[in-house]
């Protein structure tokens, strides 16, 4: 099946994706702060560049979109149906780059955290949260 978008439009839509300041990103980052969490943002001396880092408390969290880092087992990470294999091999190389630079983070004694952009349709993660940054 072919897209239904030339390779210019194509183009120009998935330029349009942001890497930072997304919609999750910023909820995440609200209610942080409201809880008087503070934070500095997408820091680039760490592997990763990880979207909030609480050095405080040795933690980072990355705020992924399902989809762009194939969160297993989600209907918001489904493939489209044209130019499979370019997609499937983008998607693989996110998913190994991520896995990584948290062993990376990991073994610099960082705690990590991920949350997936569908756990924040769901804002009781904020909760779970606060229990995996103070432990």
């Amino acid at each position: 099946m072919s897209d239904i978008f030339t390779k210019e439009k194509r183009s120009s839509i998935m330029a349009t994706v942001r890497a930072v300041n997304t919609k999750p990103e910023l909820a995440i980052r609200k209610f942080l702060f409201s809880q008087g969490f503070r934070y500095r943002k997408n820091v680039t001396f760490l592997p990763g560049k990880p979207d909030i880092v609480l050095s405080k408390y040795k933690t980072v969290i990355f705020v992924n979109g399902c989809y762009w880092h194939g969160h297993k087992n989600c209907e918001s990470a489904k493939l489209p149906k044209s130019n499979i294999e370019y997609w499937q091999n983008k998607i693989d190389s996110n998913v190994a780059r991520d896995r990584k630079n948290i062993e990376q983070l990991m073994k610099l004694g960082w705690n990590v955290i991920t949350i997936w952009e569908c756990e924040m349709k769901n804002m009781k993660i904020c909760t779970k949260l606060i229990s995996q940054i103070v432990k």
